[in-house]
């Protein structure tokens, strides 16, 4: 165990050149984990083949935050459906279900100003905020 300084790169970086140290000899396969960046900028440059995933706990979590209370249980449970698929064919159905269904919702709690420009009839879901894709 070593003490790290938050989540920096630095800290991250250390720890992963000391599992190198240790005797890992290659990259894993996959890493999961938050959205702390120093983590992930710290992975590509010790660990350069290793693939990235977020943890969907966190991803859940932040897609959730970004909706309204009365849509969060319904929108769980789709979120479950994504991760839980079978197949990557029903992950990738749910998955556009998803955006489908949350897209715009996900914009008008976002930006404000999304909700103004489409009172005024135009369309402007997705721009200037993060949309659910770039949440997921």
């Amino acid at each position: 165990m070593t003490d790290g300084f938050r989540e920096s790169t630095e800290s991250w970086r250390e720890l992963l050149m000391d599992l190198r140290r240790r005797g890992l000899k290659q990259d894993p396969k996959l890493a999961i984990g938050d959205s702390a960046l120093g983590f992930w900028t710290a992975l590509r440059e010790v660990f350069a083949t290793t693939r990235e995933q977020r943890c969907w706990v966190h991803k859940t979590t932040n897609v959730l935050n970004a909706l309204p209370k009365s849509l969060q249980e319904k929108a769980k449970g789709h979120l479950h459906d994504i991760w839980q698929a079978e197949t990557k064919a029903e992950a990738s159905a749910a998955f556009d279900f998803f955006v489908e269904t949350y897209r715009v919702k996900l914009a008008r709690e976002r930006d404000p100003s999304e909700r103004a420009g489409e009172r005024q009839g135009r369309r402007q879901v997705g721009q200037g905020s993060r949309g659910v894709v770039d949440l997921l």
